[in-house]
């Protein structure tokens, strides 16, 4: 039965890899279901019969935003953690990251957490057959609920993240990318760096008061994609959520507000010595939330800009006009608070200089006077052409209902999706992009150029 199971398990994960079955949702309505269950989580729900899987996604505001300065990484660490056992229960024994990781392979299927700036995030991958999704559902809920978190194991995993942090600090990329994130960020928590420091501070009951006090089932809004009805989609979540502390009335007091983001008063710039082959540079500043109107209109904005590959602006100028660099981006990363727009290249240390003043004058004359009606369709064609590749497997369709459900979007957001791409007019991106960026105050962080 366990070798079947995960036989089966294989092939359908096999076939969800192949994005077949998502053709015709990338074609006619994508369905979300939504509604608010009695332990007072989220559910957003989108049946797809095709395969017998389903993909869940739980998500709570406990991401890095909410570390403590001194403790940056404790969100990270909190979800991670939580896959090296299980406490004991009753007559249930508890199981530490062996067999814990054993009875997931007898399963087939799969469940782990992670977090990022916004959210801790934990996923479950099952098949659909009624008898394992209810034991993967179990063990799934006990390690969401009751996680362990052994002393030792962290100790161990501690040490190797340290080990990890200090080879990545002999990285440019890396030393590049911490100047950047503290010149754009400041004192926000988007900007806090998990040093070895920070990690020495984060003990087994941190992680335990985290996860007291975040992870219940009012703070959680669950995504399911796959082979479920609505019925069986309720009962799943209450099976998965049955081991957390539950609030009664199911309504949960508000978390305290983090701060936004702060503007950037004056530009800045940090030149930061490094024997390198490459200079690596970063340009940027504050950003947008997501749910800024002006999201369309930045998207498409930015793909004209830097996010398009080689068909951008920047790279034209930049890479095949003066052959300063073979790749330039740039990108916006939205969250709950402004993420920053980021420009990044690598180049020859004796032309850095010279390539940041080009990328400053493509940004500045991109921001005074937008596209042009070229660039604008060549943009709406690639992105709406495009879009059936953001929704064609489980996993992608999974990533934008757990967007939608966490961003507050609209239900239809998927179904409007092209057509709020083709609304977007070079009016809109001039505005948008006027009232975002402001190029004469931004961060550029140079490492490696030649003095």
């Amino acid at each position: 039965m366990k070798i079947a199971t995960k036989k089966i398990a294989a092939c359908a994960i096999l076939a969800l890899a192949t994005g077949l079955f998502y053709q015709e949702s990338a074609r006619a309505a994508i369905p979300i279901q939504q509604w608010k269950a009695s332990n007072g989580a989220q559910v957003y729900l989108v049946e797809s019969h095709a395969i017998p899987m389903v993909d869940v996604q739980i998500d709570f505001d406990a991401g890095g935003r909410r570390d403590p300065a001194d403790k940056a990484g404790l969100a990270s660490v909190t979800a991670a953690q939580a896959s090296s056992g299980v406490a004991a229960r009753g007559a249930e024994p508890g199981l530490d990251e062996n067999a814990l990781g054993e009875a997931w392979a007898d399963l087939g299927a799969s469940f782990g957490g992670s977090a990022g700036s916004d959210r801790m995030s934990f996923g479950l991958r099952s098949l659909s057959e009624p008898g394992l999704l209810a034991k993967a559902a179990q063990l799934a809920a006990r390690q969401l609920g009751e996680p362990a978190f052994p002393e030792a194991m962290w100790l161990r995993d501690r040490e190797r993240m340290a080990a990890s942090i200090r080879q990545a600090n002999t990285r440019p990329s890396t030393l590049a990318g911490r100047a950047y994130a503290a010149a754009v960020y400041g004192s926000h928590p988007y900007g806090f760096e998990v040093t070895e420091a920070t990690l020495a501070r984060i003990s087994v009951n941190d992680m335990k008061a985290l996860h007291r006090s975040l992870v219940e089932p009012c703070r959680a809004k669950i995504s399911i994609v796959g082979d479920v009805t609505r019925a069986q989609a309720q009962t799943l979540v209450n099976t998965l959520l049955s081991r957390l502390r539950l609030t009664v009335p199911a309504r949960c007091a508000p978390l305290p507000p983090v701060a936004e983001v702060a503007p950037l008063a004056a530009a800045d710039l940090r030149n930061i010595p490094f024997e390198s082959a490459q200079a690596h540079v970063l340009m940027g500043q504050p950003g947008y939330k997501r749910t800024d109107p002006d999201f369309f209109a930045l998207t498409v904005g930015n793909y004209i800009l830097g996010g398009g590959g080689f068909v951008s602006r920047l790279s034209s100028e930049v890479r095949e006009k003066r052959g300063l660099s073979y790749s330039v981006y740039s990108y916006f990363s939205p969250g709950l608070h402004a993420g920053a727009f980021t420009v990044g290249l690598q180049t020859r240390p004796d032309q850095a200089r010279q390539a940041v003043e080009v990328v400053r004058q493509v940004i500045q004359t991109f921001v005074a006077g937008g596209p042009t009606d070229a660039e604008l369709q060549a943009a709406k064609d690639n992105l709406i052409g495009g879009f059936a590749l953001r929704i064609d497997s489980n996993r992608k369709l999974l990533d934008n209902v757990a967007n939608i459900a966490w961003n507050k979007l609209p239900l239809d957001y998927l179904d409007s999706w092209t057509q709020q791409v083709e609304k977007v007019t070079v009016a809109d991106i001039k505005a948008a992009f006027r009232a975002k960026l402001q190029p004469e105050k931004m961060v550029t962080v140079i490492l490696g150029a030649t003095p």
